[in-house]
């Protein structure tokens, strides 16, 4: 189901909590989160719509945002941090991947950090436009809906996990990439270096394949 929450501007907090809950209420079970901003001063209300979607076993992935910055030392909301101290189990943040295995590899303007879970392909994705056009663009908000298709392939399969297990297997199951060596993603202009582990938790690159190869690892285990 496709629910507006962005208008011309940033999306009120009021939106985006009832957005989730409605999508929750009405079967969702993954919930594709292409926006961001840098003020919640709401996030009380958010926070009990993410714990609400938790409750009804719903997987939140959400886009690191597209200004390349540190989410772990500028907000970028919302977050899977919660104002009560604890951390959403349910929710992914994912960042930008190019398409070349080099320096460049991390987007110029992907966000990063601890907080962010894995990258995925964000550069030169070709998507639709009106009147039957195509375009090549870049964003976060691509990563994050190419996760969410193979969180649903891999949840089709195997519809025994639970929301939490499935974060778990996309997480694990990541291209690993910590020892290479990137330009640290940045709008104006990037000249510093560092290994991709320090852009991202798991250091690695999300992987269909590998996560469905995991899940049936997974669900393997759970039936011995």
């Amino acid at each position: 189901m496709a629910l507006r929450v962005v208008p011309d501007g940033d999306e009120r907090d009021k939106d985006v909590a009832l957005a989730i809950r409605y999508a929750v209420d009405n079967g969702a079970n993954i919930i594709n989160m292409s926006f961001g901003k840098a003020f919640s001063p709401q996030k009380a209300m958010v926070d009990d719509a993410v714990k609400y979607a938790e409750t009804h076993n719903v997987l939140l992935i959400h886009a690191a945002g597209n200004d390349g910055q540190n989410n772990d030392s500028i907000e970028h909301y919302p977050t899977k941090k919660l104002n009560d101290g604890t951390v959403a189990d349910n929710f992914i943040n994912v960042g930008a991947s190019n398409y070349t295995l080099d320096d460049k590899y991390a987007a110029f303007f992907s966000n990063y950090g601890q907080s962010v879970d894995f990258f995925a392909p964000g550069m030169n994705i070709i998507s639709t436009l009106p009147e039957n056009k195509y375009t090549k663009a870049n964003g976060t908000s691509f990563s994050c809906p190419i996760t969410t298709g193979v969180a649903a392939l891999v949840w089709s399969y195997y519809p025994e996990l639970t929301a939490t297990e499935l974060k778990t297997v996309l997480i694990s199951s990541v291209d690993s990439h910590a020892n290479l060596k990137v330009l640290k993603p940045s709008k104006t202009g990037a000249t510093k270096t560092t290994t991709f582990s320090t852009l991202c938790s798991s250091g690695g690159s999300l992987n269909a394949l590998k996560a469905l190869k995991a899940a049936e690892k997974l669900v393997k285990s759970k039936k011995k």
